[in-house]
């Protein structure tokens, strides 16, 4: 049984102090799990650097906007606050003129938003309005040189990642500003969601873990309302109890987990190029978002992680990853007509993004048609 106590998720009759988010739950895992399980719960956006993103912090920390993608944010999601990221063609109509919607608008930069260079080009195009200054970090007043972290606060106006070209030289001028908003949730959010990793870590193919050994996950899970294998088989996160690809709905072995991509290993890329040894730093298993992340919503929760193949997670994209049951339940219904019968095969989404067929099969939506004016 569970404390409770004030939220604590400790065991009842725990010796010191409540924790709402005891990590001592999974230490029964391997080390290598565990790490597996602390990576899942940072946030770690692709080439994050170019984006003056933080990599591999918590994802509780402030985060960064994108200018194009501020309507429709729900900024007080963010319990550490938020930055816009604006480029200069963004922010100014000519060299030294501010386009009209940052004059009088609610997007300021040096307050709450920084000017990002990424090219030679824009600095010499757009430079900087006079009075300006790289960002840098503050504490107690006093300009520091140390990671971010709680106490510090952002000042300047702009931030350069500056590829080099030719004769030009790379530029990093400026600290990380944030992490990539739809790869943030809160504490509470992160740590249920590493409970339902640790579960499904344990039914994976050939885990060296016995069941027993999760049975206060199994508490944790059951409180909070998100434990529910009936749900876990239909949703295609599990297949007759074990861990599996909500995908491709193949069972997850253990070892893929930790094992490196390999290319032979996919059916589709057969005719690949030979992976370079150690290039591919990948596992075969990773983080899989049933609903992909999005900056609209909160989508990084115990009800939307799984266990997938790096492979599938590609192809899927941006993409809501329908179950069988989701698809059948809606009975839009697709085949061919053979010999002047219609045959159906699987069932569709409504968009048409995604068909299954009754033992999961699937089928995406590539490419979206042209519009008129492009054919």
């Amino acid at each position: 049984m569970l404390c409770l106590l004030d939220g604590c998720r400790q065991q009842k009759d725990h010796a010191g102090k409540c924790v709402k988010y005891p990590t001592k739950i999974w230490d029964f895992l391997e080390a290598a799990d565990k790490h597996k399980l602390d990576k899942a719960g940072f946030a770690t956006p692709r080439g994050g650097d170019k984006g003056a993103y933080q990599n591999h912090v918590v994802r509780n920390n402030k985060v960064i906007i994108p200018y194009e993608h501020r309507e429709g944010v729900d900024v007080n999601h963010f319990e550490n606050g938020y930055v816009y990221r604006v480029f200069p063609d963004q922010y100014f109509s000519d060299r030294n003129m501010v386009k009209a919607e940052f004059i009088d608008g609610d997007v300021v930069v040096g307050t709450n938003a920084f000017v990002l260079y990424r090219t030679h080009d824009q600095f010499a195009r757009f430079p900087p309005l006079a009075g300006w200054q790289p960002r840098y970090l503050m504490k107690d007043k006093k300009r520091v040189e140390e990671r971010r972290g709680n106490g510090l606060s952002d000042h300047g106006h702009y931030v350069k990642r500056i590829a080099g070209h030719g004769r030009q030289k790379a530029i990093n001028e400026g600290p990380p500003q944030g992490i990539f908003a739809p790869e943030y949730c809160h504490a509470e959010s992160n740590f249920l969601s590493k409970c339902m990793l640790a579960w499904l870590t344990m039914r994976t193919i050939d885990s060296p873990y016995l069941a027993n050994q999760g049975a206060w996950l199994d508490e944790v899970l059951t409180h909070e309302g998100i434990l529910n294998r009936e749900q876990f088989e239909e949703r295609g996160l599990t297949r007759t109890g074990f861990t599996c690809c909500p995908l491709c709905l193949k069972k997850v072995k253990y070892r893929e987990l930790h094992d490196q991509l390999a290319f032979e290993e996919e059916d589709a890329l057969l005719n690949a190029a030979v992976q370079v040894v150690d290039a591919t730093r990948s596992t075969i298993v990773n983080l899989f978002h049933v609903q992909p992340l999005t900056y609209s919503d909160m989508c990084h929760s115990a009800q939307n992680v799984a266990w997938g193949h790096a492979f599938c997670n590609t192809k899927l994209g941006q993409r809501h990853c329908y179950s069988v049951k989701e698809l059948s339940d809606a009975g839009v219904k697709v085949g061919i007509i053979r010999n002047e019968q219609f045959e159906s095969f699987a069932w569709a989404a409504e968009s048409l993004e995604m068909l299954r067929s009754p033992l999961g099969a699937v089928w995406i939506k590539i490419a979206s048609d042209l519009e008129v004016d492009e054919i």
